[in-house]
């Protein structure tokens, strides 16, 4: 506007000279930088106050970016592992069809998003640590700056986790790198020392407890140091790790780690508050809604992963992550309430029954045999009530039976009394939700610390553990109710015959226990069993999906780790040479 009233005031030949000095000036590479508008920068931000505000920044990072690179991986961890299929139609997402049939290509877009989501993640903790750098005494206390430092090493070493465990072969970016000088085209490789390095940082420079609960204090940094360890089966270093944290460790709070007694109210905002929900968070992802962000703060990668349903059903759409048959018969159990751990479950009558092209308005009557009560809080199915939402349905609450099955996805989903206080409406759903996603639950550190008791031979102690994640959910009181289907479930009274049994056991139960979490695929992949598990799964969901699937099939060797995106390897090109180096088998 002010340039527009200066040429209007001043005579044309001025003007003429004026427009030439400035084509003299576009000749200059400085004529392209240009500063940016309306973002803070770090030279602005070189204050304390401003590596407080770069560092919740590195926080909100966590969520991810809408649903393709989303924080909870359900796309990456459960459908990949076989908990979910797609769900809503063929057309919907599209994208997410070659990556259910393990067909998918770099140039496919959702690996990107992905992959940008967690280096944005990296690049705000890369800014904080650089402001931090320059803050002196007079700026910032010594224990703050190093409280700082040490949360920010602790994220960056976690999107460098969440990194691996799609890729493998990743570039490790730390604060040294910048993007004026050319010099941000990193090699990638599998090396862990410097995730694990960022990691070590941070158990031994963080407090135990923090001024917020959403903060990361050293019990959880030493947990996820541990999980770092099982991921390169390195179980006998993990173990007293976590049985220190089992035994001491607490939350940022306070409060020593322990389980909720009501598994359901893991998934429930009503809550998240609640120090009996908060003694079993390791670490989450801190949702919030009605902030004055627009949502932009909410679970948005949870947006799509509600019943198709304008009538009567949380969300309002879209249908999307539907719970696998293979899954749900995963729930069933014997007449002592123990899983059936042969997998005798996808077979004959022990499958579970469905109303899968049964229309709503057609008499159906539910599954009446033995199942764990976990799945009901897990999966909405048939007959079963929705939370407060209500008896499901069924058809009338999915879009295609034939392209998802007949279930739908229950843990994340909200309450009919918490729309509008807890949920925002203000995108095309009201499926904005403030349910912190529990990314990694006491539970989960109890069944990873069997895990490892099972390797060094101890399997007495991993089958307390089991057992102690299997008496929460054999309370009658929280399920859902007693008397909407048949709950059967036990604890193992007898000793595991051997190590063998005993892996069978803790495998299953962290299906069951974290089922729908995004955990399962790179659980099959750590344990080396994918390529068995994830084909048997495949050929039994073809013969339910049959389209769905098609001639999915997993390949050793190629398939435990996604491609490296193509835009990514264009972009670390120079010279004709990228320094990224592609997967093997893409």
């Amino acid at each position: 506007m002010y340039i527009k009233t200066f040429f209007k005031n001043f005579r044309v030949a001025f003007t003429a000279v004026l427009m030439g000095a400035i084509v003299f000036m576009a000749c200059k590479k400085s004529f392209l930088h240009q500063d940016t508008i309306g973002v803070l920068t770090e030279d602005e931000a070189t204050t304390a106050k401003g590596a407080r505000q770069f560092m919740t920044s590195t926080y909100a990072a966590i969520k991810g970016t809408g649903w393709e690179g989303g924080g909870y991986n359900w796309v990456y961890g459960s459908i990949e592992g076989g908990e979910a299929n797609k769900g809503s139609d063929a057309g919907d997402q599209a994208d997410i069809v070659p990556i259910q049939q393990f067909s998918a290509t770099a140039s496919n877009n959702y690996f990107n998003l992905k992959w940008k989501a967690l280096y944005e993640g990296i690049a705000r903790a890369n800014s904080t640590i650089r402001i931090l750098n320059k803050l002196s005494d007079k700026d910032i206390s010594a224990e703050e700056k190093k409280n700082i430092l040490a949360q920010v090493r602790f994220l960056r070493g976690y999107y460098h986790f969440e990194a691996k465990k799609m890729w493998n072969n990743i570039p490790f970016v730390d604060e040294t790198i910048t993007y004026q000088d050319q010099n941000f085209r990193v090699p990638n490789s599998t090396d862990w020392s410097k995730i694990m390095a960022d990691l070590d940082f941070a158990v031994k420079n963080l407090p135990e407890t923090q001024d917020n609960v959403g903060k990361v204090n050293s019990w959880a940094a030493k947990a996820f140091y541990a999980k770092a360890l099982m991921f390169q089966n390195k179980q006998a270093e993990a173990l007293p790790i976590w049985t220190d944290i089992i035994n001491n460790g607490k939350t940022s709070a306070g409060l020593k780690f322990g389980l909720s007694p009501n598994f359901h109210w893991l998934f429930n905002a009503d809550h998240d508050n609640d120090p009996l929900v908060r003694q079993e968070s390791v670490f989450a992802y801190e949702a919030s809604i009605n902030d004055g962000s627009g949502g932009q703060n909410a679970n948005w990668d949870q947006i799509l992963n509600f019943p198709y349903s304008d009538a009567g059903a949380p969300g309002g759409c879209c249908g999307f992550f539907q719970p696998s048959f293979e899954f749900v018969n995963s729930f069933r159990t014997t007449a002592t309430g123990l899983p059936l751990l042969d997998g005798s479950y996808n077979v004959g009558a022990n499958q579970m029954k469905t109303d899968q092209g049964i229309e709503s308005s057609a008499p159906f009557t539910p599954d009446a045999g033995n199942i764990d009560p976990r799945l009901d809080w897990t999966v909405g199915r048939r007959g079963i009530p929705f939370l407060d939402w209500g008896p499901h349905p069924g058809k009338a609450w999915i879009r295609d039976q034939g392209n998802g099955g007949p279930y739908a996805p229950k843990k994340m989903s909200y309450y009919k009394s918490q729309q509008g206080k807890l949920t925002d409406g203000t995108s095309w759903t009201s499926g904005l939700t403030a349910t912190n996603y529990k990314i990694l639950r006491f539970a989960d550190v109890l069944l990873m610390a069997a895990e490892a008791e099972i390797e060094a031979g101890s399997l007495e102690n991993a089958r307390k553990y089991i057992n102690m994640v299997r008496a929460r959910a054999k309370d009658p009181s929280t399920w859902v109710p007693t008397t909407a289907a048949k709950y059967v479930i036990g604890t193992y009274d007898a000793p595991f015959a051997n190590q063998d049994a005993a892996r069978t056991a803790v495998r299953m139960e962290r299906k069951l226990e974290l089922g729908m979490e995004g955990h399962r695929f790179f659980d099959l992949v750590r344990w080396g069993v994918a390529d068995q598990a994830i084909n048997s799964f495949l050929s039994y969901e073809k013969t339910k999906l049959t389209a769905a699937y098609g001639s999915a099939q997993f390949v050793k060797g190629k398939n435990e780790y996604f491609p490296i995106p193509q835009r990514q390897i264009d972009l670390a090109t120079a010279s004709g040479t990228s320094s990224l180096t592609q997967n093997p088998g893409y």
